[in-house]
């Protein structure tokens, strides 16, 4: 069985090494365009921060890994088409430019996404860069260097990573968004004020509400002109979103209107022999049970992997994704999974809200931090849609225990009075999760009354 495996960052990397453990006698082949694979990108910020000392931390597989599982890997290989039909690919080898063209048996497209870049007057400047492979996070770290004025244009999670990493290294930094918030995908304005006070105080300039015009490029600096008013720094990073990289496959299997492949429980596109998974891909978005476009690393191994298993035969089926993410600010843990109550409403989903704060453990300790909490549930069914949480203190894995509540139905109800542990060192008789569940039940007895 020959299989053709484009793309090697997160999905391509796992899809691999699943493949090969698989099927060990596979001809497995990786054609990657650029010169290094498996870098994490959600590292950028880290290392741009000083956070992280030494880059080659960032890749956690390499060439020479691969190699030795047993597979064929084409570095610098550029694949220019896909003739599903006669199950052919053309490849351009961009260090000889010889091109070839082979057969498959299986294709695995892994090609990820590409930042979006609008067509905007002056935006094809020296100075405005993007932020997601290993050779822009080398561009950015080296440029940074003799840039005092820092503009960051986003301010999704890299954005706003982004602008924290410089502005604790004494940047000037100016974060402009289209949006009236920092992160609005993510978390409501009771968590995104406290983020923006943060910012503040450690000096970033917030433009929200400005729409970028066009770029003005001189010798020594860029100009960024918006709807409001113009911006001049040394370097502007634009990180807007992402779009996924499947023009090879246009026309030749269903996609969603973005261009991400559309693929069943089993990693399989409408092509039965070409299988898709990370930012090329759709998820399986739990909380609507649609399709929905999430670029995330988790998303992708976890698909990398599916395809592995269920490359030859339909053996493990995909449960889909919550879109649990988290990052952290000046010290500020913030995470979110499912749905905003605002994400709910856009799409017409039933939903109900409670936002609270408490501490995560009793008052009569040496120290407590406050968590701040919101979980969005739909009052009919009273199933959990989504939820967020913002602490100093360590919120990460009660995220995790909210995607798990999504992805299995759980209830408000449930979530209220779930066995979890009780020890003044870590939480109070009921955990702040047990209390958030109660606030939800409060709030529907509330209505009934009234």
């Amino acid at each position: 069985m020959k299989v053709a495996v484009i793309g090697c960052t997160h999905a391509g990397t796992f899809a691999t090494k699943q493949i090969l453990a698989e099927n060990p006698d596979a001809e497995v082949t990786v054609y990657e365009r650029n010169d290094v694979i498996s870098f994490l990108s959600c590292g950028i910020a880290l290392y741009l921060g000083g956070e992280v000392k030494d880059p080659q931390g960032l890749f956690y597989s390499s060439p020479d890994e691969l190699s030795g599982l047993g597979a064929k890997v084409l570095m610098r290989h550029d694949v220019k088409s896909i003739d599903n039909q006669a199950h052919t690919i053309t490849v351009e080898d961009l260090d000889s430019h010889e091109t070839t063209t082979t057969s498959y048996d299986k294709l695995v497209m892994t090609t990820g996404s590409w930042p979006v870049i609008p067509s905007i007057p002056g935006i094809k400047s020296d100075r405005v860069l993007l932020c997601k492979n290993w050779a822009h996070a080398q561009a950015l770290f080296n440029r940074a260097k003799d840039s005092k004025r820092i503009a960051v244009i986003g301010a999704g999670y890299i954005g706003a990573e982004l602008a924290e990493a410089y502005s604790l290294k004494n940047h000037d930094v100016t974060l402009i968004d289209a949006q009236d918030r920092v992160m609005p995908k993510y978390f409501d304005a009771a968590f995104t004020d406290k983020v923006e006070d943060e910012y503040t105080k450690h000096g970033v300039a917030l433009a929200l509400s400005q729409k970028v015009q066009s770029f003005e490029t001189t010798d020594d600096a860029v100009t960024i002109h918006t709807d409001k008013e113009s911006v001049t720094v040394d370097l502007a990073i634009l990180c807007i979103g992402f779009k996924p990289n499947t023009i090879l496959l246009e026309g030749k299997v269903d996609m969603a209107a973005n261009g991400a492949i559309l693929t069943n429980d089993y990693m399989q596109s409408s092509d039965p022999d070409i299988f898709a998974a990370g930012d090329s891909a759709a998820v399986h978005y739990n909380p609507t049970g649609k399709n929905a476009y999430i670029p995330l690393a988790t998303n992708a191994v976890r698909q990398g992997i599916l395809v592995g298993k269920n490359l030859v035969k339909p053996t493990v089926k995909y449960m889909g994704t919550q879109s649990t993410s988290g990052l952290s600010l000046y010290g500020i843990s913030l995470c979110s999974t499912g749905l905003t109550y605002e994400a709910a409403q856009e799409q017409g989903i039933n939903a109900q809200q409670v936002i609270i704060t408490d501490n995560y453990r009793p008052e009569f300790m040496p120290t407590t931090l406050p968590v701040t909490m919101s979980l969005v549930f739909n009052p009919e069914t009273r199933e959990i849609l989504g939820g967020a949480l913002m602490s100093k203190y360590d919120i990460s894995q009660s995220a995790n225990l909210l995607s798990v509540c999504i992805q299995n139905h759980n209830t408000i109800d449930d979530l209220a009075m779930v066995d979890m542990l009780f020890q003044p060192n870590f939480d109070r008789p009921f955990n702040y999760l047990n209390i958030l569940g109660q606030a939800a039940q409060q709030k529907l007895a509330e209505a009934v009354k009234a």
